[in-house]
């Protein structure tokens, strides 16, 4: 929560939401820090482009080996700044290390010269291709991941030669200025990544200066302001990208031949899973009615057995939401949903007492107009739908303005595949759900955003390809 008016910096309350009580206050940039902080970064990013991409890459894996040396502090200040269960905390930075060594090995290939066309003898004409950084790329971070969301844009940014000013979200402010650390003991010079804190404000403040990129993760209403914002940059002088990461309504399909226990036991899992707050958490499940009655009861099973409490409990897979907001956002969805038909049959409320917990809740009998079905609800809640067959599942897993992921489960691939290929998304699941791999790139479409972070499309993204013809004389 921000205290203060932008112009003369303000703080930022750190509030736990495990209890609801402040437990820290931070200093937050001021309009003439984040002007400040820019030209630091665009005169230094010149040099940090010159250095060897083999010493940027050394840099950076002494930052990964920070992060495993560190790994129990770090989880412990970010389940106190959001809530994430401790053990998923850790989880998160543990998972870090693997992604960081994908760009490490790939990013020195995607940097070398990429010749089109030889020149054997004289007036023939070489053609080849260069890759040099964007400049000052802006990074407007998320806080349900804070590590994974941050690293994908950082990481390859600054392997490729780029400054990096990084506002991370003002409900994980010091697990931001933790990786700022971090980044800078490892040896990434203080003005080649720069951290700012604030809300919305100093994010505005930031789209306002002349950066080469920006890269937004959030939701679809705040990346319609970001895009907005720097519309009339991205043609002008300085050139520009965006990347807009946005949020998600992802739908999930049991067939009829699937296994329904062990797809309810999946994608339990993929609705629930850091208290239901990730964008790619499964908020939409379609089950053919073959299967219907067993893999609803085996799902309300499952959930049932998910241990709500404390988040620093190691034991604990269900936190406290990191915004007391979204308490009231889930209780309307549930209360339409009632209202229209649906059948509660797991919980629905707010716990009642300290922190902001909102109970697993399932609901059955839903129809696809009802809130719970079409607006994101990034908390511990689902609706579950019956379907006649596949093709009524298709129909609704496309009934959104969303296109993140989309996931089939099924005992036979083709079908899978089949169905997948007719869903609009960026990633789809087979017998799977709520994955991200480095090794493939990370996308969505419509609502759900504008390019991609990971895989070899998510280090071009900080690439500027430059063709060069070169006759021999």
């Amino acid at each position: 929560m921000a205290v203060g008016a932008l112009g003369d910096g303000g703080r930022i309350t750190v509030v736990n939401p495990a209890t609801g009580e402040a437990v820290d206050v931070v200093s937050a940039d001021s309009a003439a820090t984040v002007a400040a902080k820019v030209r630091a970064a665009a005169l230094a990013q010149p040099a940090w482009a010159a250095r060897k991409v083999g010493e940027r890459v050394a840099i950076l894996a002494r930052f990964r080996d920070l992060l495993g040396e560190a790994q129990e502090r770090l989880a412990t200040l970010l389940t106190t700044e959001m809530g994430k269960p401790i053990a998923q905390a850790r989880s998160e930075i543990g998972a870090l290390g693997p992604r960081i060594d994908f760009f490490l090995e790939t990013v020195p290939k995607l940097s070398e010269a990429e010749v089109v066309s030889r020149a054997a003898q004289a007036g023939e004409t070489e053609e080849l291709i260069r890759y040099e950084p964007l400049g000052v790329v802006a990074h407007i971070s998320a806080w349900n991941y804070p590590y994974f969301v941050s690293s994908n844009v950082f990481v390859p940014a600054l392997l490729t030669g780029n400054a990096v000013v990084y506002k991370p979200s003002e409900l994980t402010p010091k697990t931001g200025l933790a990786i700022a650390e971090l980044l800078h003991e490892a040896g990434v010079p203080v003005d080649v990544f720069v951290p700012l804190i604030g809300d919305g404000r100093v994010g505005a403040a930031l789209l306002a200066q002349p950066v080469n990129a920006v890269c937004f993760t959030g939701s679809h209403a705040t990346g319609l302001r970001v895009a907005e914002a720097v519309a009339g940059k991205l043609l002008g002088p300085l050139g520009g990208r965006l990347q807009l990461e946005l949020g998600g309504k992802d739908p999930a399909y049991v067939c009829d031949d699937a296994d329904p226990v062990s797809a309810a036991a999946a994608l339990a899992d993929g609705a629930f899973y850091n208290t239901g707050q990730s964008c790619c958490s499964v908020e939409r499940i379609y089950v053919h009615a073959a299967c219907a009655e067993a893999f609803i009861e085996a799902f309300v099973e499952t959930v049932r057995g998910f241990r709500v409490g404390d988040p620093l409990d190691p034991e604990t897979y269900i936190g406290a939401l990191a915004r007391e907001a979204q308490l009231r956002e889930l209780e309307a969805q549930v209360s339409d949903a009632v209202a229209l038909g649906a059948t509660l049959r797991l919980g629905g409320k707010a716990r009642e007492g300290k922190g902001f917990y909102f109970e697993p809740t399932v609901l059955t009998n839903v129809l696809p107009s009802m809130r719970v079905m079409q607006q994101e609800s990034f908390g511990p809640i689902i609706g579950i739908q019956v379907v006649a067959d596949d093709e009524e599942a298709v129909a609704l897993m496309n009934a959104t303005e969303y296109g993140l992921t989309a996931s089939v489960f099924s005992g036979d691939r083709a079908r899978a595949e089949g169905i997948l290929a007719r869903v609009h998304s960026g990633t789809g699941y087979w017998n799977c759900c709520d994955r991200v791999s480095a090794r493939v790139p990370w996308s969505g479409r419509n609502a759900s955003g504008i390019g991609a972070t990971l895989g070899h499309a998510g280090i071009r993204a900080f690439q500027a390809p430059k063709a060069y013809h070169l006759r021999l004389p």
